[in-house]
Order: C-alpha cells, then structure tokens, then sequence
C-alpha cells in the first residue's frame, strides 16, 4: 500500500544496487520487510533499478521517486540523490554496492562534529557492508570485523551464513509455520497451480520447479524428464512437470523446443512426451515462496532463491553463480559439506555429483539426477530436518539488530 513518506523519523538507510535483476533485491527487500514488520523499524530501502524491482513487487511504480510498501519506504537511488540525505540510527550497503558520494560526505561531516562536541553531537550511524551468503570456514572469523575509512568512520562486515558465529539467515518468525500449514492440504497447491493458469497437472505428478541460469544441463534433464517417472512397483509412469519462468532458464531450453524464445509468452506450455513445460508469470516473493512449497523439486539459483528453496524443505539443486577459476565450485563444496553431514552416505554422494554436474559443463548429470530421484523420501525428511538446524536459533534480523545494540 502506497502512503506519504515521512522522511525525518528514526529510521535506518539499506542501499541495493539491482546487479542480478532479483538476488540482490530479492535479498534487501526480504530483510527490509523483516525488519519492520518484527521489530517496528522504519526503513528506508534505496534502490538503482525500480523496473526489476517491480517483478518481485508488481505494485511498484517504476518511475516513483519515493513510495511505502508494507511498511518499507521505496526511494529511488539516482545519481545525484533526488533528496538530501539524513542520516539514521543505521547504514546497510547491500553487497558491496558503492555508495553515493553525498551520503559519505554526509555521515563523515557528522562523524567529525561528533568528534568534536567530545561525543555531545548526534552520533553518525552505525555502517556495515551486507555481504553475500556464504558456507565457508573463513566467514566465522571475518564476521563483524571493522574496517576503519580514510574519515576514522568504521564500517563493519558482515556475514550472513550458517553458524551461531556468522550473521544467520533471514527467515521470517512465522515462515515454517506458514509452510507447514500450506503442505499439510494439497488443495493450496493445485489452487496455486490454477491461479498462475498451469493447466493438466493431476496432484500425483511430479512437479520441478526451474528458476537456474542458463545451463546445458537443464536441457539433459529436460530431455530425460520426457520418460517421465517409471515407478517399478507399479509399473506405471508418472508425468512430469518443469515450472519455468522467462529468462535465462528459459533460454537455455531453445534446441530442446526448436521455438525461438522471444515468441514465447507466459501462461504457454509445450508438451513433449510425458514431459510438460510451462512458463511462469514473475511473481512477488510471497507466491515465489508457495510455489516453491508446492513443488516436489526445486533448481534454484543465486542468494535468494537457494536460502527460499531450503526453507520449503524440498529436496533441491542449486545453480551457484559462475565466477572467475571455478571459484564457485568451492563455495558450492562448503555447502554441500555442511548439507549432506546427516544424510546416508550413497544419497549424500548422489546429491553432491548431481549439484556438481548441474554447475559444470559437459558433465553427465542425468547418470547422477536418476540415483538421486530414487531417493526421493530420505532426500525430503532431510529437507525437513535440515530447516530446522540451518535456523540455528537465531535469524538474519534478530542478529542484526543485537548487533547494533552491542557494536
């Protein structure tokens, strides 16, 4: 809901430059909603790029300067600034993304009237870097470090991640009972799956969600998924479905369906064998969330899909971003090493060779993807499990905010 913003009340600032079209914003955006929603605090989300945004939040105006959804006030991050900037209690810089020049001379000119009222002045806010999610050993120890600016200001960086040492993960209070809810009656699914017009599905079928980068392995799949699901003890095969929005998941599929994919449009499906591909409408978060419940599998991709895709406590894949010397195959090992500690030894190698084969090109995935989907019950009561200690007791938010306390 749209209201007039009133800027001057205590408030903190978050800053997200759109680089992914949905992660980073995915990301902010949720925490955002948290923050105010749980603990009463006004934020002010400034974002680079309203028309991505827009995707995961329909009802946003693309070229408003300012506007107020569920609590959050919207702002416009141009280049210069639309308004002056005002400082607040604190200053999140989503991702490394490089603030705008005027807020640094903003909060460095109150860090040295604040210095020199010998501590009397307003004091500048509070600064951390929000840095991406990670498994690795290394964040424990870097969590919360502060790095001291040219000015004597520090800003501290923080790590989101999977111990009580990190930062956490952002999960709302009310999200696993929400979700236990939703599973317990298959009617919420098939009324999702009428509501975004996916049509055919029996609630028998299998259901893959697909929400990855472009990847020649979810064409092997794609090509296998038309055998559909043979179950030996009934001798009966099961259709599948792949959920699959426009984009880059999308795109990788345009040998498979020999149709060019600009012609496509969402609400179509293509049906090949006992394969049936639909293409999904954007929808906001909270939706993206339910279907992800719904599925049977999910692929994700990315920061904000993956963590979403492990609090639906369905067995999943993640496509982990490319960088630069495969570095993101040992970020993807970090994970795995942490995800698989509980599982039996065959599912956890299974599970480990099919992520690894959907992260790598030229890898045989199907081989690995077949001894995987056999396992289909083991792999969710370890979905389940894995929720709840992934939690470790405290989330994202509720850390953030001690940590101002205490910093």
């Amino acid at each position: 809901m749209n209201k007039q913003v009133n800027y001057n009340t205590p408030h903190w600032d978050v800053f997200c430059a759109v680089v992914d079209n949905y992660g980073d914003i995915g990301v902010t955006w949720r925490l955002a909603k948290q923050l105010h929603a749980e603990y009463g605090i006004t934020i002010n989300l400034w974002v680079d790029d309203l028309k991505s945004f827009s995707h995961i939040l329909p009802k946003l105006d693309p070229f408003a300067s300012i506007q107020c959804f569920y609590g959050v006030n919207i702002y416009q991050w141009n280049q210069p600034l639309d308004i002056n900037f005002i400082p607040g209690e604190l200053l999140i810089e989503g991702f490394a993304c490089e603030l705008p020049s005027q807020v640094i001379e903003v909060i460095e000119s109150q860090h040295q009237a604040y210095k020199q009222s010998n501590g009397h002045a307003i004091a500048p806010p509070k600064w951390i870097n929000l840095e991406y999610l990670s498994a690795e050993d290394w964040v424990n120890s870097c969590h919360g470090l502060p790095s001291m600016q040219p000015s004597g200001i520090k800003k501290h960086f923080y790590f989101p991640g999977f111990t009580r040492e990190s930062g956490g993960l952002i999960c709302e209070s009310s999200l696993f009972d929400e979700r236990d809810q939703w599973q317990s009656d298959v009617s919420n699914k098939m009324a999702l799956f009428s509501q975004l017009n996916l049509k055919g599905i029996e609630s028998s079928d299998t259901v893959i969600s697909v929400f990855s980068y472009e990847s020649t392995a979810l064409t092997q799949l794609c090509k296998h998924w038309t055998k559909g699901t043979f179950d030996q003890t009934s001798d009966v095969i099961t259709p599948i479905h792949a959920l699959i929005p426009k984009g880059k998941s999308l795109s990788s599929l345009a040998s498979f369906l020999d149709i060019p994919i600009d012609s496509i449009n969402s609400g179509q499906s293509f049906t090949v064998d006992h394969l049936t591909i639909h293409v999904l409408p954007m929808t906001d978060q909270t939706q993206f969330d339910r279907l992800l419940w719904s599925c049977d599998f999910n692929i994700v991709r990315g920061e904000d899909s993956f963590l979403r895709a492990q609090w639906a406590a369905k067995p999943f894949i993640w496509h982990i971003y490319p960088q630069e010397d495969d570095y993101h195959l040992v970020k993807l090992q970090a994970f795995v090493n942490i995800y698989i500690q509980k599982l039996d030894d065959d599912i956890a190698t299974n599970w480990s060779k099919t992520n690894f084969a959907f992260n790598q090109q030229g890898a045989d995935v199907v081989k690995h993807w077949q001894k995987l989907i056999s396992a289909q019950l083991p792999l969710l009561q370890h979905a389940k499990q894995w929720a709840i200690d992934a939690k470790t007791g405290a989330d994202l938010a509720s850390r953030l905010v001690q940590f101002v306390k205490t910093s």
